[in-house]
């Protein structure tokens, strides 16, 4: 029998969250109106994190400024996020799946596998199943997910993206002409904005195209590792098992889309600050340090552009990781274009335990050796406190002052990966 994965994933998952908590309340359901969550209702900055779909219908994107939203729907009733909120109801969906697989592998705050090949016994039952799950969820919690069924992750996570909400679809291989192949290029996993555009210049517009595309010609355009693997993806081809143990991640990063264009080196600082602390933070958290950070930024055209540097010794303290990416961004951004995007990322992991590597030739500064380790008791301090309050209970001076980043917006967009 071949491979039979479930993937769930949760209906526009920040905004269900907080309207199955009004309803249970008491309260009229924010699903139904013109409604999004994400950033200060009182400032109306930020950006949109969730949306109705009623409000989908006026253009509203997840991701886009409020100010660009209200415009398109001057109506927007918009809700402050809830992070306590949003982990409690992850934790109460993905309990619920755990009880159908004993191997559930976590993709995100709102997103979960789950191996069902040796508990369903075919198609039929797998397809039974899924709807017992999903009406599970639904009648429990008050919130509804897509359930997509696959013999992988790849077609698994395609279903789950196929008519919403409360829906459970399939793609089986033998479904993957039908129902995967006349799709828009940029519908597969994990093909983004530039290779779209790229794959559309080279006259393929649908996923078939690619699949059926001479690998050869792909690698003359994207090279060999990325043509292999959209190619293999085009045709449903993926392998990576369902595993309920996170794999130790490569690296951390973390980026704000801005609610207005930053114009002056000042204010760029201030939005690393608030970047470099919270990336750290999540870095910290995991037991690690980086050798190598990367500052990126994004223009008025969508154009990116970024810088990195690697050093011997790896960085741990918020004030390492900001001195860095201020260095960084002083050679990046000479133009000084407007910027309606800055992201800090940090690779090349070691653990904070680690040996520190010394030299024959390196002088040791006392001075320096004693700031780095008061700044490392600074935020050993800074970190407990949050793990034990919440991110927002203490606050760096710097990013006090800053008003253009929504806060929220910096912790969901803290990832690894």
């Amino acid at each position: 029998m071949n491979r039979i994965i479930f993937h769930i994933d949760v209906n526009s998952a920040f905004l269900s969250w907080e309207a199955a908590k009004r309803v249970k309340n008491g309260e009229s359901d924010i699903r139904k109106i013109t409604s999004c969550i994400g950033g200060d209702p009182t400032t109306r900055r930020g950006v949109v994190l969730a949306k109705s779909n009623e409000a989908k219908k006026y253009g509203v994107k997840t991701g886009e400024p409020l100010s660009f939203s209200l415009r398109k729907c001057p109506r927007l009733q918009i809700f402050k996020p809830d992070f306590k909120l949003y982990s409690s109801c992850s934790k109460a969906f993905k309990s619920i799946c755990k009880r159908y697989s004993p191997t559930m592998e976590e993709f995100s705050i709102d997103e979960c596998f789950l191996d069902m090949t040796e508990i369903v016994n075919d198609s039929k039952d797998a397809v039974r199943i899924a709807y017992e799950i999903k009406d599970r969820i639904k009648n429990e919690l008050g919130f509804t997910v897509n359930v997509g069924i696959g013999e992988n992750k790849l077609c698994a996570k395609m279903a789950s993206d196929f008519e919403k909400p409360d829906k459970v679809h399939t793609l089986f291989q033998s479904e993957v002409p039908t129902k995967m192949w006349p799709l828009p290029v940029g519908d597969l996993i994990y093909v983004g904005g530039a290779s779209v555009k790229k794959l559309n210049s080279l006259g393929i517009y649908r996923i078939g195209q690619l699949a059926n595309a001479k690998i050869d010609f792909l690698v003359k355009h994207f090279g060999n590792k990325r043509s292999l693997y959209m190619h293999n993806f085009a045709n449903a081809i993926d392998d990576s098992p369902v595993t309920s143990e996170r794999p130790e991640p490569k690296g951390y990063s973390n980026s704000v889309t801005l609610e207005e264009n930053l114009t002056s080196i000042k204010e760029a600082n201030t939005v690393l600050l608030a970047l470099a602390d919270a990336v750290t933070g999540h870095m910290r958290k995991d037991g690690n340090k980086a050798h190598s950070i990367s500052v990126g930024i994004r223009f008025l055209n969508f154009q990116n552009q970024s810088h990195q540097m690697s050093f011997s010794e790896p960085l741990s303290t918020t004030e390492e990781v900001y001195e860095a990416s201020k260095k960084l961004l002083k050679e990046l951004w000479k133009s000084r274009r407007p910027i309606r995007l800055i992201s800090v990322s940090l690779t090349n992991l070691t653990k904070l335990n680690g040996c520190k590597q010394l030299s024959f030739f390196d002088e040791p500064n006392k001075q320096i050796e004693t700031i780095k380790k008061s700044d490392e008791k600074v935020n050993m301090v800074i970190d407990s406190l949050r793990k034990k309050y919440g991110f927002n209970v203490i606050k760096r001076c710097g990013v006090m002052k800053l008003d253009l980043v929504n806060e929220s917006k910096l912790k969901k967009e803290n990832n690894k990966y």
